[in-house]
């Protein structure tokens, strides 16, 4: 078999894997929307991470039997905080409740992902918000979509003009990633039009893809935070490094997303 006819082969298989991958994250999603309304109060820690875990399970018990019929040779990795290179082969790497607090208190910034990397680089993802139905998909190679519709980060080329956001450290962060991202925070404030703080990392990054907003950048952060996202981001135009400007992998210590008319900017904002 040729070259080229293999690699055909593999594409059209990874593009009806992600077609099924997108079904599997609506079922998921509708699970969590019929538990979504009311605020969830809890008096502890313990308490909080209880209703978390009843929302990743809630997600779960749907995603995992499904996506591992789908690949049932790829490893799996559920903890949306874990970071850093994953081993050989393939995994999924599944975030069941991305913005989980949010969905305790009743905030409608929530969603859920399903994204396959393949020798730790992203193959396909897809994003599906509950509440408004839309579904992003990305595939490599082929373009980012919502609902099929193809989408491209913004022409902004002037960051003063440019809507960014981050979102903040994950809980326990050390000190002097808390720090650097109210630094980051400060030096946007003077450059930027407008700065976005809020959880998750995922819903902003999609907003990178639709051109909705023009940069996003994290500090730390985690896989199942980014790969999604990065991939939407890279698939609709946009570019991805580090908040230095190097090439970012899952390794990196920080993610900057952006149109590529305020990268530059945006690297030089963040590294002062």
């Amino acid at each position: 078999m040729s070259e080229t006819l293999q690699t055909t082969d593999v594409a059209a298989s990874d593009a009806d894997l992600l077609g099924q991958t997108a079904i599997a994250v609506r079922a998921a999603g509708s699970a969590l929307r019929e538990r979504f309304g009311e605020v969830v109060r809890y008096r502890n820690r313990e308490e909080l991470m209880s209703a978390l875990a009843a929302n990743d399970d809630t997600a779960l018990d749907i995603l995992r039997p499904r996506l591992t019929r789908l690949r049932p040779d790829a490893g799996w990795v559920e903890d949306e905080l874990d970071g850093g290179a994953l081993p050989p082969g393939e995994w999924w790497v599944v975030d069941p409740a991305e913005g989980n607090v949010n969905h305790l208190h009743a905030l409608p910034e929530w969603a859920v992902t399903a994204t396959l990397v393949r020798e730790n680089q992203p193959v396909l993802t897809a994003v599906h918000l509950p509440l408004t139905g839309e579904t992003y998909t990305a595939l490599t190679g082929t373009g980012a979509y919502l609902d099929g519709r193809p989408l491209h980060v913004s022409q902004t080329a002037d960051l003063g003009l440019s809507i960014v956001a981050t979102s903040q450290a994950r809980p326990d962060e050390d000190e002097k990633v808390v720090r650097r991202v109210g630094s980051s925070i400060t030096a946007m404030l003077f450059d930027a039009l407008v700065v976005r703080t809020a959880v998750p990392a995922t819903l902003h990054l999609l907003n990178v893809a639709a051109g909705r907003i023009d940069a996003f950048w994290q500090f730390a952060g985690a896989r199942a935070d980014l790969l999604p996202g990065a991939l939407l981001v890279t698939e609709a135009g946009g570019q991805i490094s580090d908040a230095e400007g190097r090439p970012w992998t899952p390794q990196s210590e920080s993610l900057l997303a952006a149109a590529p008319g305020v990268h530059a900017e945006a690297v030089a904002t963040l590294s002062r």
